[in-house]
This record gives C-alpha cells, structure tokens and sequence, in this order.
C-alpha cells in the first residue's frame, strides 16, 4: 500500500495528526508496515487496533478504537505524507 495516492484519506506511509478524545490531547503518529514499527517514534503498524481503524479515514471524521484498555475516539486533525 505504501507510495499508493490516497487522495485526503489516511493511507499507510502517512502521518496523522489526531484528537484522541478520550485522553483529551493531540497524538500524531505515522502508519506503518508491520516490519517498520517503533513505538518510541509513534510509528504504528498499519495492522494494529489504532493504525487499522484510521486507514481510509477523512480529516474531521471522529474513529471509535477498540483497544487492550477500552474503546477510544479519536477524531483525525490532520494527514500529511
């Protein structure tokens, strides 16, 4: 999926910038494949529960994500490549 055009949609190799609503803060983190992940960097696998939900998403759509510690919305700010 990476270098494929996503137009203004999030798409792997991308960063986002989101509201994670939940914790009330900002968050960015980039989308990875599997084998690029970093925690420390807040690159994520496209593949996890937060990375899976925000592919495809829109600047200003709010994404309810399923985790480990509950549910969390987050609403996307921002995609940049």
């Amino acid at each position: 999926l990476a270098g494929v055009s996503c137009g203004s949609s999030q798409c792997v190799g991308n960063t986002v910038k989101v509201m994670n609503q939940t914790l009330k803060k900002e968050q960015t983190f980039t989308i990875v494949g599997a084998n690029e992940t970093n925690p420390r960097e807040l690159k994520i696998s496209s593949e996890s529960p937060i990375g899976s939900m925000l592919l495809g998403k829109k600047v200003g759509q709010v994404v309810p994500i399923e985790t480990p510690g509950g549910t969390v919305k987050m609403k996307v700010l921002e995609i940049s490549r």
